[in-house]
Protein backbone atom coordinates (compact mmCIF):
# COMPACT_ATOMS: atom_id res chain seq x y z
CA UNK A 1 0.00 0.00 0.00
CA UNK A 2 1.38 3.42 -0.98
CA UNK A 3 2.04 5.66 2.05
CA UNK A 4 -0.04 8.81 2.19
CA UNK A 5 0.66 12.37 3.27
CA UNK A 6 -2.15 13.96 5.24
CA UNK A 7 -2.72 17.46 6.57
CA UNK A 8 -0.95 18.66 9.71
CA UNK A 9 -3.67 20.31 11.79
CA UNK A 10 -3.68 21.34 15.46
CA UNK A 11 -0.33 19.76 16.25
CA UNK A 12 -0.87 16.36 14.64
CA UNK A 13 -1.79 14.60 11.42
CA UNK A 14 -5.40 15.19 10.48
CA UNK A 15 -7.71 12.62 12.03
CA UNK A 16 -9.66 12.15 8.78
CA UNK A 17 -6.45 11.22 7.02
CA UNK A 18 -7.98 8.66 4.65
CA UNK A 19 -10.52 11.01 3.11
CA UNK A 20 -10.26 13.21 0.04
CA UNK A 21 -8.80 13.01 -3.45
CA UNK A 22 -5.27 11.67 -3.70
CA UNK A 23 -2.46 12.79 -5.96
CA UNK A 24 0.77 10.88 -6.63
CA UNK A 25 4.09 12.10 -5.22
CA UNK A 26 7.08 11.01 -7.31
CA UNK A 27 10.75 10.59 -6.60
CA UNK A 28 12.05 12.55 -9.63
CA UNK A 29 15.26 10.52 -9.81
CA UNK A 30 13.52 7.13 -9.89
CA UNK A 31 10.41 8.36 -11.68
CA UNK A 32 8.30 6.23 -9.35
CA UNK A 33 5.41 7.04 -7.01
CA UNK A 34 6.68 6.99 -3.42
CA UNK A 35 3.70 8.57 -1.65
CA UNK A 36 0.22 9.92 -2.22
CA UNK A 37 -0.91 13.29 -0.91
CA UNK A 38 -4.48 13.80 0.22
CA UNK A 39 -6.21 16.91 -1.11
CA UNK A 40 -8.17 18.98 1.37
CA UNK A 41 -11.92 18.72 1.26
CA UNK A 42 -14.32 21.24 2.79
CA UNK A 43 -14.08 19.61 6.23
CA UNK A 44 -10.28 19.66 6.28
CA UNK A 45 -10.29 23.33 5.29
CA UNK A 46 -12.83 24.14 7.99
CA UNK A 47 -10.82 22.18 10.57
CA UNK A 48 -7.58 23.99 9.63
CA UNK A 49 -9.14 27.44 9.85
CA UNK A 50 -10.92 26.63 13.11
CA UNK A 51 -7.68 25.29 14.56
CA UNK A 52 -5.82 28.41 13.45
CA UNK A 53 -8.43 30.65 15.06
CA UNK A 54 -8.08 28.77 18.34
CA UNK A 55 -4.29 28.83 18.17
CA UNK A 56 -4.27 32.53 17.36
CA UNK A 57 -6.13 33.45 20.55
CA UNK A 58 -3.55 31.71 22.74
CA UNK A 59 -0.44 32.69 20.73
CA UNK A 60 -1.28 36.36 20.19
CA UNK A 61 -1.84 36.72 23.93
CA UNK A 62 1.73 35.66 24.67
CA UNK A 63 4.41 38.31 25.04
CA UNK A 64 6.82 38.88 22.14
CA UNK A 65 9.64 37.67 24.38
CA UNK A 66 7.91 34.34 24.98
CA UNK A 67 7.23 33.99 21.27
CA UNK A 68 10.92 34.64 20.63
CA UNK A 69 11.76 31.82 23.01
CA UNK A 70 9.81 29.36 20.87
CA UNK A 71 11.62 30.66 17.80
CA UNK A 72 15.00 30.04 19.43
CA UNK A 73 13.98 26.46 20.24
CA UNK A 74 12.69 25.95 16.69
CA UNK A 75 15.98 27.18 15.25
CA UNK A 76 17.95 24.65 17.29
CA UNK A 77 15.72 21.82 16.07
CA UNK A 78 16.17 22.84 12.44
CA UNK A 79 19.95 22.82 12.84
CA UNK A 80 19.85 19.43 14.54
CA UNK A 81 17.67 17.88 11.82
CA UNK A 82 19.33 19.47 8.78
CA UNK A 83 20.61 16.16 7.37
CA UNK A 84 17.26 14.38 7.50
CA UNK A 85 15.42 17.44 6.17
CA UNK A 86 17.84 17.69 3.24
CA UNK A 87 17.30 14.03 2.38
CA UNK A 88 13.52 14.45 2.51
CA UNK A 89 13.71 17.48 0.21
CA UNK A 90 15.91 15.53 -2.22
CA UNK A 91 13.58 12.53 -2.31
CA UNK A 92 10.56 14.54 -3.45
CA UNK A 93 12.10 17.51 -5.23
CA UNK A 94 15.24 15.94 -6.72
CA UNK A 95 17.75 18.64 -5.81
CA UNK A 96 21.11 17.53 -4.49
CA UNK A 97 21.78 17.22 -0.77
CA UNK A 98 24.23 20.15 -0.91
CA UNK A 99 21.62 22.31 -2.64
CA UNK A 100 18.95 21.27 -0.15
CA UNK A 101 21.21 22.17 2.78
CA UNK A 102 21.73 25.61 1.25
CA UNK A 103 17.95 26.02 1.09
CA UNK A 104 17.64 24.97 4.73
CA UNK A 105 20.24 27.49 5.85
CA UNK A 106 18.44 30.34 4.09
CA UNK A 107 15.28 29.33 5.92
CA UNK A 108 17.12 29.23 9.25
CA UNK A 109 18.41 32.75 8.52
CA UNK A 110 14.82 34.04 8.67
CA UNK A 111 14.21 32.27 11.97
CA UNK A 112 17.29 33.94 13.41
CA UNK A 113 16.08 37.34 12.21
CA UNK A 114 12.60 36.71 13.62
CA UNK A 115 13.96 36.02 17.11
CA UNK A 116 14.38 39.79 17.33
CA UNK A 117 10.60 40.26 17.13
CA UNK A 118 10.33 42.15 20.46
CA UNK A 119 12.36 44.93 18.82
CA UNK A 120 10.91 44.58 15.31
CA UNK A 121 7.31 44.94 16.46
CA UNK A 122 7.82 48.02 18.65
CA UNK A 123 5.51 50.97 18.12
CA UNK A 124 6.21 54.70 18.58
CA UNK A 125 5.46 57.24 21.31
CA UNK A 126 5.27 61.02 21.60
CA UNK A 127 4.38 62.80 24.82
CA UNK A 128 2.33 66.00 25.13
CA UNK A 129 1.68 66.40 21.41
CA UNK A 130 -0.93 68.98 22.31
CA UNK A 131 -3.19 69.85 25.23
CA UNK A 132 -1.59 67.27 27.52
CA UNK A 133 -2.28 64.49 25.03
CA UNK A 134 0.15 61.60 24.60
CA UNK A 135 0.20 59.80 21.27
CA UNK A 136 1.39 56.23 20.72
CA UNK A 137 1.09 53.53 18.09
CA UNK A 138 1.29 49.76 18.31
CA UNK A 139 1.29 46.84 15.92
CA UNK A 140 -1.08 43.92 16.35
CA UNK A 141 -1.33 40.60 14.46
CA UNK A 142 -3.98 40.11 11.79
CA UNK A 143 -5.29 36.70 12.82
CA UNK A 144 -5.30 33.73 10.43
CA UNK A 145 -2.95 34.12 7.47
CA UNK A 146 -2.17 31.78 4.57
CA UNK A 147 1.05 31.00 2.71
CA UNK A 148 0.79 29.32 -0.71
CA UNK A 149 4.25 27.95 -1.43
CA UNK A 150 5.94 26.41 -4.52
CA UNK A 151 7.59 23.06 -5.19
CA UNK A 152 11.08 24.38 -5.84
CA UNK A 153 11.76 25.44 -2.24
CA UNK A 154 9.55 23.24 -0.03
CA UNK A 155 11.44 24.26 3.11
CA UNK A 156 12.75 27.77 2.56
CA UNK A 157 9.67 29.56 1.23
CA UNK A 158 7.28 28.32 3.97
CA UNK A 159 9.78 29.69 6.48
CA UNK A 160 10.30 32.96 4.60
CA UNK A 161 6.56 33.58 4.85
CA UNK A 162 5.37 31.76 7.90
CA UNK A 163 8.09 32.44 10.45
CA UNK A 164 7.59 36.20 10.30
CA UNK A 165 3.81 35.74 10.32
CA UNK A 166 4.02 33.60 13.45
CA UNK A 167 6.59 35.83 15.13
CA UNK A 168 4.17 38.74 14.76
CA UNK A 169 1.51 36.74 16.63
CA UNK A 170 -0.56 35.34 13.76
CA UNK A 171 -1.65 31.77 13.08
CA UNK A 172 -0.33 30.41 9.78
CA UNK A 173 -1.81 27.91 7.32
CA UNK A 174 0.66 26.61 4.74
CA UNK A 175 -0.75 25.29 1.47
CA UNK A 176 2.39 23.80 -0.08
CA UNK A 177 2.89 22.29 -3.50
CA UNK A 178 1.29 18.91 -3.92
CA UNK A 179 4.48 17.71 -5.67
CA UNK A 180 6.68 17.65 -2.54
CA UNK A 181 4.39 17.80 0.51
CA UNK A 182 6.37 15.90 3.16
CA UNK A 183 8.86 18.60 4.14
CA UNK A 184 6.14 21.12 5.13
CA UNK A 185 4.60 18.49 7.41
CA UNK A 186 7.98 17.91 9.02
CA UNK A 187 8.27 21.66 9.63
CA UNK A 188 4.95 21.50 11.48
CA UNK A 189 6.18 18.64 13.66
CA UNK A 190 9.33 20.54 14.59
CA UNK A 191 7.29 23.64 15.47
CA UNK A 192 5.22 21.53 17.85
CA UNK A 193 8.36 20.06 19.40
CA UNK A 194 9.68 23.61 19.89
CA UNK A 195 6.61 24.50 21.97
CA UNK A 196 4.42 26.32 19.44
CA UNK A 197 0.78 26.05 20.59
CA UNK A 198 -1.44 23.75 18.58
CA UNK A 199 -3.15 25.47 15.67
CA UNK A 200 -0.59 28.23 15.16
CA UNK A 201 1.10 26.35 12.29
CA UNK A 202 -1.14 24.16 10.13
CA UNK A 203 -0.36 22.46 6.81
CA UNK A 204 -3.22 21.95 4.38
CA UNK A 205 -2.51 19.94 1.23
CA UNK A 206 -4.25 20.08 -2.12
CA UNK A 207 -4.35 21.87 -5.43
CA UNK A 208 -6.34 24.72 -6.97
CA UNK A 209 -9.55 23.76 -5.16
CA UNK A 210 -7.94 24.24 -1.75
CA UNK A 211 -6.31 27.51 -2.84
CA UNK A 212 -9.55 28.98 -4.14
CA UNK A 213 -11.41 28.03 -0.96
CA UNK A 214 -8.81 29.76 1.21
CA UNK A 215 -8.79 32.88 -0.98
CA UNK A 216 -12.45 33.59 -0.24
CA UNK A 217 -12.66 32.22 3.30
CA UNK A 218 -14.04 34.99 5.56
CA UNK A 219 -11.67 34.14 8.44
CA UNK A 220 -8.47 34.41 6.38
CA UNK A 221 -6.98 37.90 6.75
CA UNK A 222 -3.96 37.77 4.43
CA UNK A 223 -2.37 35.61 1.75
CA UNK A 224 1.27 35.36 0.68
CA UNK A 225 2.14 33.48 -2.53
CA UNK A 226 5.16 32.36 -4.53
CA UNK A 227 4.72 30.78 -7.96
CA UNK A 228 3.98 31.52 -11.59
CA UNK A 229 2.69 34.88 -12.80
CA UNK A 230 -0.69 33.68 -14.16
CA UNK A 231 -1.49 31.95 -10.86
CA UNK A 232 -0.12 34.86 -8.83
CA UNK A 233 -2.30 37.34 -10.69
CA UNK A 234 -5.35 35.15 -10.06
CA UNK A 235 -4.52 34.90 -6.36
CA UNK A 236 -3.92 38.64 -6.05
CA UNK A 237 -7.14 39.63 -7.81
CA UNK A 238 -9.31 37.03 -6.07
CA UNK A 239 -7.84 37.62 -2.62
CA UNK A 240 -8.02 41.40 -2.74
CA UNK A 241 -11.56 41.24 -4.12
CA UNK A 242 -12.39 39.25 -0.99
CA UNK A 243 -10.96 42.00 1.22
CA UNK A 244 -7.66 40.32 2.06
CA UNK A 245 -4.11 41.59 2.08
CA UNK A 246 -2.23 39.78 -0.69
CA UNK A 247 1.40 39.69 -1.78
CA UNK A 248 2.30 37.51 -4.76
CA UNK A 249 5.86 36.84 -5.90
CA UNK A 250 5.83 35.48 -9.41
CA UNK A 251 7.72 34.63 -12.59
CA UNK A 252 11.17 35.73 -13.62
CA UNK A 253 13.60 35.92 -16.52
CA UNK A 254 16.82 37.00 -14.91
CA UNK A 255 19.62 38.49 -17.01
CA UNK A 256 23.34 38.69 -16.40
CA UNK A 257 24.95 41.54 -18.33
CA UNK A 258 28.69 41.07 -18.93
CA UNK A 259 30.78 44.10 -19.93
CA UNK A 260 33.99 43.85 -22.02
CA UNK A 261 36.15 44.66 -18.98
CA UNK A 262 34.68 41.87 -16.81
CA UNK A 263 36.67 38.86 -15.64
CA UNK A 264 35.20 36.35 -18.09
CA UNK A 265 36.37 33.24 -16.24
CA UNK A 266 34.59 34.39 -13.10
CA UNK A 267 31.55 35.40 -15.14
CA UNK A 268 31.43 31.97 -16.79
CA UNK A 269 31.73 30.16 -13.46
CA UNK A 270 29.00 32.37 -12.00
CA UNK A 271 26.70 31.62 -14.94
CA UNK A 272 27.19 27.87 -14.56
CA UNK A 273 26.17 27.94 -10.90
CA UNK A 274 23.36 30.45 -11.35
CA UNK A 275 21.99 28.93 -14.55
CA UNK A 276 22.19 25.22 -13.82
CA UNK A 277 22.01 24.94 -10.03
CA UNK A 278 18.90 23.06 -8.90
CA UNK A 279 18.44 22.12 -12.60
CA UNK A 280 17.42 25.72 -13.26
CA UNK A 281 14.28 25.39 -11.14
CA UNK A 282 14.80 28.66 -9.26
CA UNK A 283 12.94 31.92 -9.66
CA UNK A 284 16.29 33.66 -9.21
CA UNK A 285 18.17 31.49 -11.74
CA UNK A 286 20.13 33.38 -14.37
CA UNK A 287 18.68 32.14 -17.65
CA UNK A 288 19.91 34.91 -20.00
CA UNK A 289 23.55 35.91 -20.40
CA UNK A 290 23.89 39.22 -22.23
CA UNK A 291 27.53 39.92 -23.13
CA UNK A 292 28.25 43.36 -24.60
CA UNK A 293 30.09 43.26 -27.93
CA UNK A 294 30.87 40.38 -30.28
CA UNK A 295 34.35 39.78 -28.90
CA UNK A 296 33.06 39.55 -25.34
CA UNK A 297 30.31 37.17 -26.46
CA UNK A 298 32.66 34.91 -28.42
CA UNK A 299 35.07 34.62 -25.50
CA UNK A 300 32.24 33.99 -23.03
CA UNK A 301 30.61 31.22 -25.10
CA UNK A 302 34.05 29.66 -25.60
CA UNK A 303 34.38 29.42 -21.81
CA UNK A 304 30.79 28.34 -21.15
CA UNK A 305 30.49 25.41 -23.58
CA UNK A 306 33.02 23.06 -21.98
CA UNK A 307 31.79 23.92 -18.49
CA UNK A 308 28.22 23.01 -19.48
CA UNK A 309 29.36 19.75 -21.02
CA UNK A 310 31.24 18.84 -17.84
CA UNK A 311 28.25 19.23 -15.52
CA UNK A 312 27.76 16.16 -13.32
CA UNK A 313 24.17 14.90 -13.34
CA UNK A 314 22.91 12.54 -10.65
CA UNK A 315 20.28 11.68 -8.04
CA UNK A 316 19.77 13.76 -4.93
CA UNK A 317 22.08 11.59 -2.80
CA UNK A 318 25.04 11.58 -5.21
CA UNK A 319 27.62 13.81 -3.52
CA UNK A 320 29.41 14.39 -6.84
CA UNK A 321 26.33 15.64 -8.70
CA UNK A 322 26.09 19.30 -9.68
CA UNK A 323 22.38 19.02 -10.37
CA UNK A 324 19.59 16.49 -10.17
CA UNK A 325 16.46 15.78 -12.21
CA UNK A 326 13.51 18.00 -13.00
CA UNK A 327 10.49 17.71 -10.74
CA UNK A 328 8.12 15.84 -13.13
CA UNK A 329 8.05 14.26 -16.61
CA UNK A 330 5.76 17.12 -17.66
CA UNK A 331 8.38 19.67 -16.60
CA UNK A 332 11.01 17.84 -18.65
CA UNK A 333 8.72 17.71 -21.69
CA UNK A 334 8.05 21.44 -21.41
CA UNK A 335 11.76 22.28 -21.31
CA UNK A 336 12.42 20.05 -24.32
CA UNK A 337 9.65 21.80 -26.24
CA UNK A 338 11.16 25.20 -25.48
CA UNK A 339 14.58 24.00 -26.66
CA UNK A 340 12.97 22.87 -29.92
CA UNK A 341 11.31 26.27 -30.29
CA UNK A 342 14.70 27.96 -29.90
CA UNK A 343 16.13 25.85 -32.69
CA UNK A 344 13.14 26.54 -34.92
CA UNK A 345 13.39 30.30 -34.35
CA UNK A 346 17.04 30.38 -35.35
CA UNK A 347 19.04 30.37 -32.11
CA UNK A 348 22.29 28.37 -32.17
CA UNK A 349 22.15 25.34 -29.86
CA UNK A 350 25.79 25.10 -28.75
CA UNK A 351 25.22 22.32 -26.19
CA UNK A 352 22.18 20.01 -26.35
CA UNK A 353 21.18 18.49 -23.01
CA UNK A 354 18.26 16.50 -24.32
CA UNK A 355 18.26 12.72 -24.43
CA UNK A 356 20.31 12.30 -21.28
CA UNK A 357 19.90 9.02 -19.41
CA UNK A 358 21.51 7.87 -16.18
CA UNK A 359 22.25 4.20 -15.65
CA UNK A 360 20.02 2.78 -12.98
CA UNK A 361 17.70 5.79 -13.18
CA UNK A 362 16.29 5.37 -16.68
CA UNK A 363 12.80 6.46 -15.54
CA UNK A 364 14.11 9.64 -13.90
CA UNK A 365 13.43 13.15 -15.17
CA UNK A 366 17.06 13.88 -15.98
CA UNK A 367 18.36 16.39 -18.50
CA UNK A 368 21.89 17.60 -19.06
CA UNK A 369 22.60 21.29 -19.45
CA UNK A 370 21.73 23.10 -22.69
CA UNK A 371 23.35 26.29 -24.01
CA UNK A 372 21.98 28.60 -26.69
CA UNK A 373 23.86 31.40 -28.44
CA UNK A 374 22.68 34.23 -30.69
CA UNK A 375 19.15 34.35 -29.33
CA UNK A 376 17.11 37.49 -29.91
CA UNK A 377 14.62 39.24 -27.68
CA UNK A 378 11.74 38.16 -29.93
CA UNK A 379 12.34 34.43 -29.38
CA UNK A 380 10.25 32.33 -27.02
CA UNK A 381 13.34 31.01 -25.22
CA UNK A 382 14.22 34.62 -24.36
CA UNK A 383 10.75 35.73 -23.33
CA UNK A 384 9.60 32.64 -21.41
CA UNK A 385 10.71 31.46 -17.98
CA UNK A 386 12.02 28.01 -18.94
CA UNK A 387 12.55 26.72 -15.39
CA UNK A 388 15.07 24.13 -16.52
CA UNK A 389 18.81 23.68 -17.17
CA UNK A 390 18.96 25.99 -20.18
CA UNK A 391 21.13 29.10 -20.48
CA UNK A 392 20.53 31.49 -23.36
CA UNK A 393 23.16 33.92 -24.65
CA UNK A 394 21.57 37.02 -26.19
CA UNK A 395 24.25 39.40 -27.46
CA UNK A 396 24.06 43.18 -27.00
CA UNK A 397 26.17 45.62 -28.96
CA UNK A 398 26.42 48.27 -26.27
CA UNK A 399 25.58 49.00 -22.65
CA UNK A 400 22.38 50.95 -23.33
CA UNK A 401 21.00 48.12 -25.48
CA UNK A 402 21.50 45.70 -22.60
CA UNK A 403 19.76 48.01 -20.12
CA UNK A 404 16.89 48.51 -22.55
CA UNK A 405 16.48 44.75 -22.98
CA UNK A 406 16.34 44.21 -19.21
CA UNK A 407 13.78 46.97 -18.78
CA UNK A 408 11.62 45.89 -21.70
CA UNK A 409 11.16 42.37 -20.38
CA UNK A 410 7.84 41.77 -18.63
CA UNK A 411 9.60 40.30 -15.59
CA UNK A 412 11.76 42.23 -13.15
CA UNK A 413 12.75 39.82 -10.42
CA UNK A 414 16.56 39.75 -10.42
CA UNK A 415 19.46 40.92 -12.59
CA UNK A 416 23.24 40.77 -12.39
CA UNK A 417 26.04 42.87 -13.88
CA UNK A 418 29.59 41.56 -14.14
CA UNK A 419 32.06 44.40 -14.59
CA UNK A 420 35.22 45.91 -13.17
CA UNK A 421 33.97 49.49 -13.63
CA UNK A 422 32.27 51.19 -10.72
CA UNK A 423 30.76 53.90 -12.91
CA UNK A 424 28.94 51.31 -15.05
CA UNK A 425 27.76 49.51 -11.96
CA UNK A 426 26.27 52.71 -10.56
CA UNK A 427 24.66 53.63 -13.87
CA UNK A 428 23.22 50.11 -14.22
CA UNK A 429 21.82 50.08 -10.68
CA UNK A 430 20.09 53.40 -11.27
CA UNK A 431 18.73 52.52 -14.72
CA UNK A 432 17.24 49.02 -14.41
CA UNK A 433 13.66 48.42 -13.29
CA UNK A 434 14.35 45.22 -11.35
CA UNK A 435 13.74 44.39 -7.70
CA UNK A 436 17.02 42.66 -6.85
CA UNK A 437 20.36 43.58 -8.42
CA UNK A 438 23.71 41.83 -8.16
CA UNK A 439 27.01 43.54 -8.99
CA UNK A 440 29.45 40.68 -9.63
CA UNK A 441 26.96 38.56 -7.64
CA UNK A 442 25.07 36.13 -9.87
CA UNK A 443 22.10 35.31 -7.61
CA UNK A 444 21.31 38.50 -5.67
CA UNK A 445 18.92 37.02 -3.10
CA UNK A 446 19.01 39.39 -0.10
CA UNK A 447 19.73 38.11 3.39
CA UNK A 448 16.89 37.70 5.86
CA UNK A 449 17.32 41.14 7.42
CA UNK A 450 16.68 42.80 4.04
CA UNK A 451 13.74 42.34 1.67
CA UNK A 452 13.02 39.92 -1.19
CA UNK A 453 10.84 40.95 -4.12
CA UNK A 454 10.80 41.94 -7.78
CA UNK A 455 9.03 44.47 -9.97
CA UNK A 456 6.78 44.57 -13.03
CA UNK A 457 4.97 41.24 -13.51
CA UNK A 458 7.29 39.47 -11.10
CA UNK A 459 5.28 40.79 -8.15
CA UNK A 460 1.73 41.82 -7.25
CA UNK A 461 1.23 43.85 -4.09
CA UNK A 462 3.14 46.60 -2.34
CA UNK A 463 5.21 44.77 0.26
CA UNK A 464 8.28 42.56 0.08
CA UNK A 465 9.03 39.20 1.68
CA UNK A 466 10.96 38.78 4.94
CA UNK A 467 13.00 41.59 6.44
CA UNK A 468 11.40 44.45 8.39
CA UNK A 469 8.74 45.00 5.73
CA UNK A 470 7.21 41.60 6.49
CA UNK A 471 6.25 42.98 9.90
CA UNK A 472 4.20 45.63 8.10
CA UNK A 473 2.44 43.01 5.97
CA UNK A 474 1.60 40.67 8.86
CA UNK A 475 0.41 43.30 11.36
CA UNK A 476 -2.11 46.13 11.60
CA UNK A 477 -1.49 49.49 13.21
CA UNK A 478 -3.39 51.08 16.09
CA UNK A 479 -2.75 54.67 17.15
CA UNK A 480 -3.91 55.89 20.56
CA UNK A 481 -4.36 59.49 21.71
CA UNK A 482 -4.54 59.61 25.53
CA UNK A 483 -5.02 62.37 28.08
CA UNK A 484 -5.35 61.95 31.86
CA UNK A 485 -7.07 64.59 33.95
CA UNK A 486 -5.87 65.68 37.36
CA UNK A 487 -8.96 65.27 39.54
CA UNK A 488 -7.98 68.31 41.65
CA UNK A 489 -7.17 70.56 38.72
CA UNK A 490 -9.62 69.67 36.04
CA UNK A 491 -8.91 72.76 33.95
CA UNK A 492 -11.33 73.97 31.31
CA UNK A 493 -14.43 71.93 30.72
CA UNK A 494 -17.04 72.02 28.04
CA UNK A 495 -17.42 70.68 24.53
CA UNK A 496 -14.54 71.03 22.07
CA UNK A 497 -15.62 71.29 18.45
CA UNK A 498 -12.20 71.20 16.76
CA UNK A 499 -9.71 68.38 16.54
CA UNK A 500 -6.78 68.54 18.99
CA UNK A 501 -3.81 70.51 17.71
CA UNK A 502 -0.22 70.87 18.86
CA UNK A 503 -0.92 74.30 20.36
Amino acid sequence: MTPHVSHYIHGSLHRNNNEGRRLPVFNPAHGEVIREVICADDKAIADAVSSAQEGFVKWSGMSPSKRAGVLFAFRELLVRHTDSLADLIGQEHGKTIADAKGEIQRGIDVVEFATGIPHLIKGAFNSNVGGGIDLYSMREPLGVVVGITPFNFPFMIPLWMGVMAVACGNAFINKPSERDPSTPNRIGELWSEAGLPDGVWNVLHGDKEAVDALLVHPEVAAVSFVGSTPVGEHIYRTGTASGKRVQAFCGAKNHMVITPDADLDRAADALIGAGYGSAGERCMAISVAMPIGEETADKLVERLAPRVQQLQIGPWNDSKADMGPLITPEAKTRVERLIESGINEGAELVVDGRGYTLQGYEKGNFMAGSLFDRATTSMEIYKTEIFGPVLTVARAQHFDEAVEAVNNHEYGNGVALFTSRGDLAQAFTNAVDVGMIGINVPIPVPMAFHHFGGSKRSKFGDTQMHGPESVIFFTKMKTVSARWFDSEHMGDTGAQFAMPTNR
